[in-house]
């Protein structure tokens, strides 16, 4: 039996989201779990660590991150990618199949699982493939997944095209309360695109993805799920019209939810600049209306969480013309920082409203009970100042990958303590 152990986090400004706290105080972590208050005896053994001057928030849910193994683990592995995870302040992360990772049979979710138990440093939960070998044509069997230990099901970036296959997965995905994890985009009209469809594509004379391509997705499997009163959560959100579909389903009580990547909450298709290929992602970087548009679906809830995206990619696979780059960037380690810049300092949300956005709505999503400080939950812990300014180095990165969007870019929030079950997964004290 292990040792107890006892920490007191003093004097943070603690903002817990669930439970409607902002204030300054102390959380404080017995065995794991927070606790209202230690002992006299507790607290004289207790691991102290000084908030002053910080924010103790509850730690970060990821719905949306590819960690590639078993599979490319030259890009990253599920050691690297939670290391990753805890130096930017998640403390619970989905990992994502993508087309070339398949997590389609009960045997692969426990493989990850496995590799999980032993290379992890955060919460990691494995989101299932919709179908067989993710090729959109014939479900996978979803209730042995969940019986596997999934959380979700998705296709990820290859989508599911044919709509009679995903009317059945939204069915079948209701009876064993899974939600689809939906990246919306009709490939025929997106295959050969690289980039944005729009003034700045044509000028640097590169193929462009048209919005379309993502709005009709939204638009086909929103009703979809509208008749099978099936879970259904977009990835990944990019176009404003995409937003204005949401916004209808919600209205009339579809089961849809949807998230954001930091990268189009902050950048857009000018910072392609002269083709670099860090800022190469699927969906594109779109037109600044798009990023307002975004912000705007955050504030009013017609978008429900912030997830990080990220899709690491090797430098000699990036190192090459813009139209034959792999699409991908890296988020866990910049997802703060960079959301705070595009939300908090603008003065676009308070800082309550940004946190809740990456801890507690994350976690409802997936039914998850994490993201949040309630007496008794596990003591998944981050401390952050979200003033303290950085230049991004990718070179400083725990992520075994380096294309970030953001590399040279100063941006204010920083990572000081990430703690899972009360125990330090980061620190950068």
């Amino acid at each position: 039996m292990s040792a107890d152990f006892y920490v007191l986090i003093k004097n943070g400004l603690v903002i817990d989201p669930a439970n409607g706290r902002e204030s300054v105080g102390d959380v404080a972590i017995a065995n794991g779990k927070i606790v209202s208050e230690l002992t006299p005896e507790q607290a004289a053994e207790a691991q102290i660590i000084d908030a002053s001057g910080k924010v103790v928030a509850p730690g970060f849910v990821d719905l949306n991150a590819h960690l590639y193994q078993p599979g490319k683990t030259a890009r990253e592995t599920i050691a690297s990618g939670t290391a990753a995870a805890a130096a930017g302040g998640f403390t619970t992360v989905l990992c994502t199949p993508d087309e070339k990772i398949i997590c389609d049979n009960a045997g692969t979710v426990r493989l990850v699982r496995d590799l999980a138990e032993k290379d992890a440093v955060v919460n990691l939960y494995p989101v299932g493939n919709i179908t067989l070998g993710g090729n959109g044509e014939q479900l996978a069997p979803i209730g042995a997944l969940k019986k596997a230990g999934c959380v979700a099901i998705s296709d990820s970036v290859g989508g599911v095209a044919n709509n009679e296959i995903m009317r059945r997965a939204l069915e079948y995905s209701s009876m064993f309360d899974l939600p689809i994890f939906d990246h919306c985009q009709d490939t025929s009209m997106s295959k050969t695109g690289v980039m944005h469809e729009g003034e700045k594509s044509l000028r640097l004379g590169l193929r462009g993805m048209p919005r379309a391509s993502e709005d009709i997705v939204v638009a086909s499997d929103t009703l979809l799920s509208r008749l099978t009163s099936a879970k259904l959560h977009i990835q990944h959100v990019s176009s404003f019209r995409a937003v204005d579909l949401i916004r209808d389903a919600k209205k009339h009580n579809v089961r849809v939810s949807a998230e954001v990547s930091p990268s189009h909450l902050l950048l857009t298709d000018n910072d392609v600049g002269n083709y670099d290929t860090n800022k190469k992602i699927n969906p594109p970087l779109r037109a600044e209306k798009d990023r307002l548009a975004l912000i705007e679906a955050l504030k009013d809830g017609t978008i429900d969480a912030i997830a990080s995206d990220h899709s690491p990619r090797t430098p000699t696979e990036k190192d090459c013309e813009f139209d034959y780059a792999p699409f991908g960037v890296i988020n866990l380690e910049t997802t703060l920082a960079a959301a705070l810049e595009a939300l908090y300092h603008s003065g676009a949300m308070t800082l309550s409203a940004v946190i809740e956005k990456l801890t507690v709505a994350p976690a409802r999503i997936v039914g998850l009970s994490a993201g949040t400080l309630s007496v008794g939950a596990d003591a998944d812990i981050v401390i952050f100042d979200p003033n303290a300014a950085q230049v991004i180095d990718p070179d400083k990165f725990v992520s075994r990958a380096r294309n970030t969007p953001f590399a040279g870019r100063t941006l204010r929030g920083k990572i000081a303590t990430t703690l899972v079950r009360g125990k330090i997964a980061f620190s950068d004290q």
